[in-house]
């Protein structure tokens, strides 16, 4: 885009590659404040909404904030300035800048959060594959039999009504077969072809196309209400879950084995340096060459960590119980050692990948900026 963009237009952006649909039902993303139609100049990307972020985009001249933690993630019955976000809020509001979040979506993107983090570790991108698959939407193959002058209009109307799903960029997909319907009317029915009483036998169009489960009340409405018969026949087939590429966390591979000690080294260079720094758990002498990684707080991954056979599993916030209990498993080749980087550090490097994605559908029109400020909670690190 060459010309300047609205608020409306970053956030078609953001949603083009982190789709809200893959947010978890807990999770509070989008738009929490501004005008969809306001004009944008200049983006700032942060992790978390803080006093100091706040204050970094009303400094900078931000026409938009876009975070990765919400700021309302649980529910709240006062947005006062005498409540901390509330204060927030304001502070935002009054200088017209808008704030969205993208959270678990941006997660369990492809790319997203998990990704980032293993392409600045070194993981080869051909190898990575998620370790807790986001399921794929519910389908069902929708059929039904129409008389050939009608199949187009019963068509629109069922892919009106959500039928016609063909995945990724394509729209009102069907499939056409001729056939040869029969059929005999009552005597106090109201055919639209054929007689009553009578056995009849009618050119027809076998209609087979998919829709999401969620729309299939709506897809038989539209159907009966299009239809020109009295009592349209047909069939609802629940498909199989298909594979994605989208899920929390990922899993892949180093170029070449290294030992955990040497890992850990890595992941500490690699990542920005907070007071948290960077803890490893297992045999430090341990070959590592399968690594899991997932972004923030991962310790509800590490069974599916230890089912991808990973050699390491890098993330943040483990408590002292699990890891210890990981260690001991562990040191007989049974679980992956484990590395706790820090939730704001392993989350870090999404920005840059969101900075990129923006810049590529801004262009120069919109300044995308990515906030170095350490907003891990931990500021002091004692020896």
């Amino acid at each position: 885009m060459s010309d300047p963009c609205a608020v409306a237009d970053v956030i078609e952006a953001m949603e083009a590659h982190y789709p809200p649909e893959l947010a978890e039902d807990w999770d509070r993303i989008g738009l929490v404040c501004g005008d969809p139609a306001a004009q944008v100049r200049r983006v700032l990307l942060v992790i978390d909404v803080t006093d100091d972020t706040v204050a970094q985009a009303v400094a900078t001249g931000a026409d938009v904030l876009i975070a990765h933690h919400p700021l309302l993630l649980r529910g709240v019955h006062s947005v006062a300035t005498t409540t901390p976000k509330g204060r927030l809020l304001h502070k935002l509001i009054a200088a017209n800048v808008a704030l969205y979040v993208a959270h678990t979506n941006a997660d369990s993107a492809n790319p997203g959060v998990s990704d980032a983090l293993a392409a600045v570790l070194g993981l080869s991108p051909r190898s990575l594959a998620p370790l807790q698959q986001v399921e794929s939407v519910p389908l069902d193959k929708f059929s039904t039999t129409v008389p050939p002058q009608h199949v187009q209009r019963v068509l629109d109307a069922l892919c009106l009504a959500g039928a016609g799903w063909g995945g990724g960029e394509y729209q009102r997909c069907a499939f056409f077969a001729e056939g040869t319907g029969t059929f005999v009317p009552s005597a106090a029915a109201n055919p639209a072809v054929g007689e009553r009483g009578r056995i009849n036998l009618v050119p027809e169009l076998r209609l087979d196309t998919v829709m999401p489960r969620s729309k299939r009340r709506e897809v038989i409405q539209a159907l009966r209400k299009s239809h020109p018969y009295e009592e349209p026949a047909f069939d609802v087939i629940e498909l199989a879950p298909r594979a994605t590429d989208t899920g929390l966390g990922r899993v892949g591979d180093l170029c070449a084995p290294v030992s955990l000690r040497a890992f850990a080294a890595q992941v500490a260079a690699e990542l920005p340096s907070t007071p948290v720094g960077v803890r490893a758990a297992g045999n430090p002498a341990r070959d590592i060459i399968r690594v899991a990684v997932a972004g923030g707080a991962g310790d509800g991954l590490l069974s599916a960590a230890a089912a991808a056979g990973a050699d390491v599993f890098v993330t943040a916030d483990l408590r002292h119980h699990v890891v210890s209990e990981f260690v001991s498993t562990g040191m007989e080749g049974d679980a992956p050692a484990l590395i706790d980087a820090g939730h704001w550090a392993t989350e870090r490097p999404w920005l840059d990948q969101a900075a990129r994605l923006l810049r590529a559908h801004c262009g120069e029109a919109v300044r995308i900026e990515v906030s170095n400020l350490v907003t891990d909670p931990w500021t002091v690190r004692m020896p």
